[in-house]
């Protein structure tokens, strides 16, 4: 991959791409052409050729692209090539549900634990690991080499959390809770705020109504 700032529209597209080339592997579809995978992803030809021409493009005129390859390719640009192990802190609804509903394992990523406080969730079984109490996360973290952790925690705890996460070496958080976190330039993250995402489809159909 080219060293070059990418932008955050592009890198936002990367997963469909990735999503849709899997999904005509699986119909042993051999190579598509921009327009076709235009046709099924709502973008345009020109659109995907510049995508894809930010990383050395993988095309070649008259063919199109060979499915497997470009998959692959887009793969390893996510990073997917690789193991990378994933703790959750909130074993409440949302984590359980992120536990027990993604697939890690076909996506390159280790589901390695679940941490929560509430008794009531401390020591159940997901996914073949137990709810640990998160007094133990300091020593689980020293012990065993976490590369991502899920926060599922109330607003008020994120922060505290975050801080200790870094501390014992996890450098990407997926943060989940309703706050943006202050962290070193070092730590990634990628905020997933429910009521922001629901306020824009909010935003969404209000404008489609006010054009119809």
């Amino acid at each position: 991959m080219q060293n070059k700032n990418i932008s955050v529209a592009v890198i936002k597209r990367l997963p469909r791409y990735y999503r849709y080339l899997g999904e005509l592997l699986a119909h042993d579809v051999v190579r598509i052409s921009s327009k076709e995978l235009s046709e099924k992803m709502g973008v345009t030809a020109s659109q995907i050729r510049q995508d894809l021409n930010n990383f050395g493009g993988f095309g070649q005129q008259g063919y199109g692209y060979q499915v497997e390859y470009l998959y692959t390719e887009i793969g390893k640009i996510l990073g997917l090539d690789r193991k990378n192990r994933l703790i959750i802190i909130g074993a409440g609804n949302l984590g359980m549900a992120l536990a027990n509903s993604m697939s890690f394992e076909k996506r390159g990523f280790e589901f390695a634990g679940i941490f929560d406080v509430d008794p009531k969730v401390v020591g159940k079984n997901v996914r073949n690991h137990t709810v640990l109490h998160i007094d133990g996360l300091e020593q689980f973290l020293n012990e065993n080499p976490v590369d991502i952790a899920a926060l599922t925690v109330p607003k008020a705890q994120a922060p505290q959390l975050a801080a200790l996460l870094v501390k014992c070496g996890v450098n990407a958080i997926w943060n989940f809770t309703p706050t943006d976190l202050n962290l070193p330039p070092h730590v990634v993250q990628e905020n997933v705020h429910l009521t922001e995402s629901l306020m824009r489809l909010s935003y969404k159909k209000r404008a489609a109504e006010e054009e119809a």
